[in-house]
């Protein structure tokens, strides 16, 4: 009887035993199938490194001198002795005006003031002699010196006729030219004398990013904290830098209520006069991250609005990580949170892989995939 039951088992046990056979080279077979497709992609160790972004605010340029020019009197204008642009000195006559009828009252006040003086010159032997009272000269002193008043007066508004710089510096646009009426009360200036060897650059920042700016500031109060604040850098309309830092030398106090701003003002040589009042540009102000985790952008993918790379593990998985970015510089991510220094990442080719997948990772210089680059003005 055992050895009717034992024929019997035999077919069961090697069937079974067959089977766990063949399992067992499937998976083998699996393995190395995998092994075989598994890429070979670029892996990048995360470093440290010290760098600098900058933010950017709009700016307008103005010299530190706009000096307005207007006539004091009415008439025509018949001289117009500088051109827009040229260099002027302060007292240097840039207008003259047409004073034909001042310079006929200035001579009719004029013999007035003489015929004074020769009454009071008539008056005084007689009150000497006491010939008559002191009242009658003092009276006619009083009109010889509402005369002389007069003629001073007529004097002063032919000399306005000479329109004058206010200050030293550069003729801007000349508006009104020979033959044009001019006024006190005209409402565009004849022209404007600048002063640029020095401009303000003029920009703002809301109130978030300026409580965060002057947070994070050095200083103990508002005055320290300005004499503190890093050299500021102006970008040109063409995409230049220009070449001269700034400083910036004000805050204003007061929030906009129409902007919901505070503005701030930097000041810049210009000894090239290459800025001039009219002029707009962007102020970039710089903040240095030390000692940052960095990655580069082409190591990084986008989904559903945040970043992720692929951390290698040490069994050489890809494993999709999200990180967390501070700022941006040239091509690198600082980055907040995510990965540490020393971790590993896919530098390339990111977007070739699925999910967890095993790689071959090839090791190459951080440098050598995070070269910043290069820019092109045109």
């Amino acid at each position: 009887m055992k050895k009717k039951n034992l024929i019997h088992s035999l077919p069961i046990a090697l069937g079974i035993l067959l089977f766990f056979s063949s399992c067992g080279d499937d998976k083998s077979a699996q393995q190395a199938q995998a092994a075989q497709q598994a890429q070979t992609l670029p892996v990048v160790t995360i470093p440290t490194k010290t760098l600098t972004a900058y933010t950017t605010y709009p700016a307008s340029i103005e010299g530190i001198i706009n000096s307005e020019v207007r006539a004091k009197i009415s008439g025509y204008i018949t001289d117009v002795l500088v051109d827009e642009g040229q260099k002027v000195s302060k007292g240097q006559t840039l207008f003259r005006l047409e004073t034909q009828t001042l310079n006929q009252d200035a001579a009719a006040a004029r013999a007035n003031v003489n015929a004074a003086q020769v009454e009071v010159d008539k008056l005084k032997p007689l009150v000497e002699k006491n010939i008559i009272s002191n009242v009658q000269l003092e009276t006619a002193k009083a009109k010889l010196q509402q005369a002389k008043s007069g003629y001073n007066s007529i004097a002063a508004n032919i000399d306005y006729g000479n329109i004058k710089s206010p200050v030293d510096g550069y003729v801007g646009s000349i508006n009104l030219r020979k033959g044009a009426l001019v006024s006190p009360t005209s409402q565009i200036p004849m022209t404007t004398v600048v002063d640029i060897s020095k401009v303000y650059a003029y920009f703002s920042m809301n109130e978030k990013e300026y409580l965060d700016f002057m947070q994070n500031a050095e200083g103990k109060d508002v005055e320290e904290k300005i004499e503190k604040l890093p050299k500021v850098r102006l970008l040109l309309v063409n995409g230049s830098l220009y070449e001269e830092e700034g400083t910036i030398e004000t805050i204003n106090s007061q929030v906009n209520a129409q902007t919901g701003s505070i503005s701030f003002r930097a000041i810049f040589e210009n000894s090239s006069r290459l800025l001039t009042s009219g002029n707009s540009g962007k102020i970039q102000i710089p903040k240095v991250y030390a000692d940052a985790v960095v990655v580069p952008q082409q190591a990084s993918y986008e989904q559903q609005g945040s970043i992720y790379v692929y951390k290698v593990e040490q069994d050489s998985t890809a494993v999709s990580t999200k990180i967390e970015i501070s700022v941006e510089v040239d091509n690198l991510y600082v980055v907040e949170s995510g990965l540490q220094k020393g971790d590993r990442i896919v530098a390339k080719g990111a977007n070739k892989l699925r999910g967890n997948s095993k790689i071959n990772p090839q090791e190459m210089p951080f440098d050598s995939i995070a070269k910043p680059i290069e820019k092109v003005f045109r």
